[in-house]
């Protein structure tokens, strides 16, 4: 099943968790606040590989980081638990926001890499295939070893036997 992973739509038709995550991005103009730094949403929810404590990841795209933090600061400080950093991810600098809305814990991930080209967004393509591929008993091993507290990009290493940093093996699934 093709999805068009760039924009959320296809949330609505989704599973209980997708479509309150639908409701919960638009209704509060996440996305639309950050249209200007290219954002897409990435992780487990998007897939159907979430567990009960999985949060909303958004990647973003700056050119800036100062000015993505401020800007960032400014629009999502008055939720629950905001908190921003800066830190080093895979080699590359990283702004990286936390904050709550509803039942949600969503993080803003923003690299000066394009949204397509970052990790995340690489990954989730990788996975997604996968898991169409695989089937749903691959699906729900790939599920079972995240409830053991395995990393999702570890968990799909186990499943497929990779050696080395599932990190960087998983990209050699890319077409």
């Amino acid at each position: 099943m093709d999805i068009d992973f760039t924009k959320i739509d296809y949330l609505k038709n989704g599973n209980d968790k997708q479509k309150r995550a639908f409701n919960t991005l638009t209704e509060n103009e996440i996305l639309a606040n950050l249209q200007e730094f290219g954002p897409l949403l990435v992780g487990t929810i998007p897939i159907n590989i979430d567990i009960e404590n999985s949060d909303l990841d958004i990647i973003c795209y700056y050119r800036n980081s100062n000015e993505f933090t401020e800007k960032i600061k400014e629009r999502f400080h008055v939720y629950k638990d905001f908190k921003i950093n800066e830190s080093d991810h895979h080699e590359f600098n990283a702004v990286i926001a936390k904050f709550r809305i509803d039942d949600f814990e969503i993080e803003l991930f923003g690299q000066n890499i394009p949204t397509r080209q970052q990790y995340a967004f690489r990954h989730m393509m990788i996975e997604y295939k996968l898991l169409c591929e695989r089937g749903e008993t691959f699906r729900q091993k790939i599920v079972d070893l995240k409830l053991q507290g395995y990393k999702t990009e570890v968990a799909f290493g186990v499943m497929l036997c990779l050696t080395g940093n599932p990190y960087l093996e998983l990209l050699k699934f890319e077409n």
